[in-house]
C-alpha cells in the first residue's frame, strides 16, 4: 500500500466526497477489508477556497501554482508517496506543480481523457467553471487521444459558472438550475453529435445524473478516485 496525499478545499463538498470514495473503493477492493477494519492511508492537506478562489479572479496563475505547490510539499513533508488535486480548475496550473513537486501527481485531466478513450468517445462537451471551460485545457489533453472537446459559448459557459457558484460548492441543487444545466448539454450534444458530456468540476454531479442524458456522462472526480486507488495499491 502507498501513502497517498490529497490538496483539497476547493470546495470543502468535493474533498469531503473524495475521503469517502476513497475509502469505500478502498474496501471493496481488498478482500476481506469490510472485518478487519482495513483502510488506505492517507493526508489531506485542505486549502482555503476563497484564497484560491481570489488568485484565479485575477488571473493570477502564478501564486495559484504557487499555493498548490506549497501543498504538495507539506503533503511530501508528511510521508505522502504520491498524490492529487480534488478540482478541476486547479488543474489550468498542473503542468507547473507537476513540474515542482517532489513526487508523482494524478491528473484528473488526463485521466478523464483516458476513460474517454476507453469508451471510444470521439466528440465530448465540457461543462466546469468559466476558469476550466475558458483554459483549453481539455481541448489540448483530448486532442492527444484522438478525441475533440467542444465548450459552450460564453452566455452559456457563465450560466454553468454561477450555478457552480455559490450553489453547488455549497451542496444546493435547485430545480431550475439543473434544468438549465441540462438545456445547455442537451443542445451542444445534439449541435455537435457528441458522445458524452463532462462533468468538469467535482461539484456538478451534485446536479446532474448519469441517467439524465442519452450521451455518456463522464464524472471527472470518479474518475479521478480511481486512478488513485490503483496508484494506493500498486
Amino acid at each position: 500500500m502507498k501513502k497517498f496525499g490529497l490538496v483539497g478545499g476547493v470546495g470543502y463538498l468535493a474533498t469531503m466526497e473524495y475521503y469517502k470514495s476513497i475509502n469505500e473503493g478502498y474496501v471493496k477492493r481488498i478482500a476481506n477489508a469490510p472485518n478487519s477494519g482495513i483502510n488506505p492511508l492517507m493526508t489531506i492537506e485542505s486549502l482555503n477556497i476563497a484564497d484560491a478562489y481570489k488568485l484565479v479572479q485575477q488571473n493570477n496563475w502564478a501564486d495559484f501554482a504557487k499555493m498548490l505547490i506549497r501543498a504538495i510539499n507539506v503533503l511530501h513533508g508528511a510521508g505522502v508517496e504520491f498524490a492529487a488535486i480534488a478540482a478541476n480548475t486547479a488543474h489550468i496550473v498542473f503542468d507547473e506543480v507537476q513540474a515542482a513537486s517532489p513526487i508523482p501527481l494524478i491528473s484528473i485531466v488526463d485521466e478523464t481523457c483516458k476513460q474517454a478513450q476507453v469508451l471510444n468517445v470521439k466528440k465530448m462537451v465540457i461543462f466546469g467553471t468559466n476558469f476550466t471551460m475558458g483554459s483549453g485545457m481539455y481541448e489540448a489533453k483530448s486532442k492527444q487521444y484522438g478525441i475533440e472537446s467542444i465548450v459552450p459559448n460564453e452566455k452559456d459557459r457563465q450560466t454553468i459558472h454561477n450555478v457552480i457558484f455559490p450553489n453547488l460548492e455549497s451542496g444546493l441543487v435547485l430545480k431550475h438550475e439543473k434544468a438549465a444545466l441540462l438545456s445547455i448539454a442537451e443542445k451542444l450534444i445534439n449541435e455537435h453529435n457528441a458522445d458524452a458530456l463532462v462533468l468538469g468540476c467535482t461539484e456538478l454531479p451534485f446536479a446532474i445524473k448519469v441517467e439524465d442524458l442519452k450521451a455518456a456522462v463522464l464524472d471527472t472526480g470518479t474518475i479521478h478516485v480511481n486512478a488513485i486507488l490503483d496508484g494506493i495499491l500498486l
